[in-house]
């Protein structure tokens, strides 16, 4: 388990990933992406997720360089988008978001939803980049246990992360349990549940006796048990916020207490049905 704000967990090929990190979804591009990139890096964050779709790259690379920490001690991840997909598309897309960023590589790139007859022709696009060393590590977005066996079949280098919609009301224990064995680390979006989550009792009453807050207590119990975890934020004083939750620990009751909450509900979409909603 991290300790620290800066501290790594290994991935199944070797290469250390921050356990926690900024997210920038729906974060607009320009100005209000560059200070909060900026605001995080200053802030002692080390890993940044970003995506084609959430049409923030610029910014974000602009961020990278405003701040003050070199490139390679910062972790960037970025996402190939559904209609990007497929094997020489998802390549263009690839280099479309580098230059976006304006780096010269990505320490992470993972297919951003399992788009149906197209994500095995996706995974071989990212497996060469992956040998080309354009990336540093691939792995996937809202896979279930299906989908990821599905992949694996045939694939040549198995996922590092499956990054899903992961929160009090969504435990998903039978893909944790999955990603645990096969080694594949499991990363949350959307661990606040877009705000949904910070009215719960059960959460409300433990922030209380830590003095503090609701989402502080939900990103620890992020953290404690093994997710990665990537809030979005674009206020300083929350991005801090979000990041101080190494001086508390909870209690294996407090842990089993949150987890109880599950409800199977979601705020996104359900990676089966993604592409009919």
């Amino acid at each position: 388990m991290i300790q620290h704000l800066q501290d790594t967990v290994t991935l199944n090929n070797g290469v250390e990933m921050p356990g926690f990190g900024l997210g920038v979804y729906k974060v607009e591009d320009g100005q209000v992406a560059v200070n909060a990139v900026r605001t995080a890096l200053e802030h002692g964050y080390r890993s940044i997720d970003t995506a084609s779709y959430y049409q923030n790259e610029r910014g974000v690379g602009q961020g990278i360089r405003e701040s003050s920490v070199p490139r390679e001690e910062i972790f960037v991840t970025s996402k190939v988008w559904n209609d990007e997909q497929g094997y020489e598309s998802t390549l263009r897309a690839f280099e479309s978001s580098l230059e976006k960023l304006g780096l010269d590589y990505l320490d992470l790139y993972l297919i951003h939803w399992p788009v149906k007859g197209k994500y095995k022709d996706t995974w071989k696009a990212l497996e060469k980049l992956y040998e080309e060393r354009k990336v540093r590590a691939i792995g996937v977005s809202n896979f279930h246990v299906h989908h990821l066996q599905n992949l694996m079949s045939d694939a040549n280098v198995k996922p590092v992360i499956d990054q899903v919609e992961y929160h009090p009301h969504l435990t998903q224990e039978k893909l944790k349990t999955f990603c645990e064995q096969e080694d594949i680390q499991l990363e949350a979006w959307s661990p606040l549940k877009r705000g949904r989550l910070l009215d719960e009792p059960v959460i409300t009453q433990i922030a209380k006796k830590y003095n503090k807050t609701p989402a502080q207590v939900i990103l620890r119990w992020d953290i404690q048990n093994h997710v990665v975890t990537i809030p979005k934020s674009t206020h300083e004083h929350r991005i801090r916020e979000n990041a101080a939750i190494f001086d508390f620990e909870l209690t294996e009751e407090e842990m089993r207490q949150i987890s109880s909450l599950n409800r199977n509900d979601r705020a996104g979409s359900n990676p089966d049905s993604f592409d009919k909603d």
